[in-house]
């Protein structure tokens, strides 16, 4: 079994060395877009990228007149928008600054969270979009050099010649469609994700500020060792 795939690997890898390095490069490439695409899937699971359950609870229990209790759910949870959640409610407690600022806080906030989230995705976005053309680049050279030769064979033409240089050079755009395509569908999925996790930031934010203040009980010890602080900017 083992000899087997180790015949495989060699015979890829001898037939992608036939296409050149255009094809080494598309390679290099795909690994990079491999580790990117790993380093995305642990460090959305790191943060509980899908998980809504801590800041929907701490609407309710916000709603409620539970302010106490729902900064208390907000950090039973990593999850980018449960620490929006919870920056909302640190700063409408402590009422040290006007709605607008307040607000412009938080969306400052949340903006820094979700451009962490996107961090590596325009690479992969270049790849998906660059990985085609190389494979197509690689084509034209391959095809030019197949009529050169058939050229300079002169009357002593043989089919072999020119189908063998076709077919090699076909190889570089099959190579880069094969990079292109997995990596736009994980790109499409991540952007999805961060699109999300940016619409239901909004929409938690947004229902903690149109609750009337009166209704909720403010008066109970909300303060904790990760308390917001709020730092002016430095002008």
């Amino acid at each position: 079994m083992l000899q087997n795939l180790l015949e495989l690997l060699k015979h890829l890898n001898d037939k992608l060395l036939v296409g050149g390095p255009v094809v080494i490069l598309l390679g290099l490439m795909s690994i990079l877009a491999i580790t990117i695409i790993v380093a995305k899937l642990m460090q959305f699971r790191a943060v509980g990228i899908s998980d809504f359950r801590a800041a929907r609870e701490a609407l309710s229990l916000y709603r409620a007149g539970n302010a106490p209790s729902a900064l208390a759910a907000t950090r039973r949870s990593r999850s980018p928008v449960a620490r929006v959640a919870r920056r909302t409610l640190e700063l409408k407690h402590r009422q040290s600054l006007p709605e607008p600022q307040m607000r412009e806080e938080i969306m400052q906030y949340g903006a820094d969270i979700l451009e962490q989230l996107r961090s590596h995705l325009r690479t992969l976005e270049v790849i998906a979009s660059l990985a085609p053309l190389l494979g197509l680049f690689g084509t034209v050279l391959g095809m030019i050099e197949a009529f050169q030769a058939l050229q300079a064979a002169g009357n002593q033409v043989n089919p072999a010649l020119l189908s063998g240089g076709i077919w090699q050079a076909l190889l570089t755009t099959a190579v880069g469609l094969g990079v292109a395509m997995p990596v736009m569908v994980a790109l499409s999925w991540f952007e999805g994700l961060v699109d999300r996790q940016a619409q239901e930031m909004d929409s938690i934010v947004t229902r903690i500020f149109i609750l009337d203040p009166s209704q909720v009980d403010t008066d109970a010890d909300m303060d904790s060792d990760d308390a917001f602080v709020y730092r002016r900017p430095v002008i």
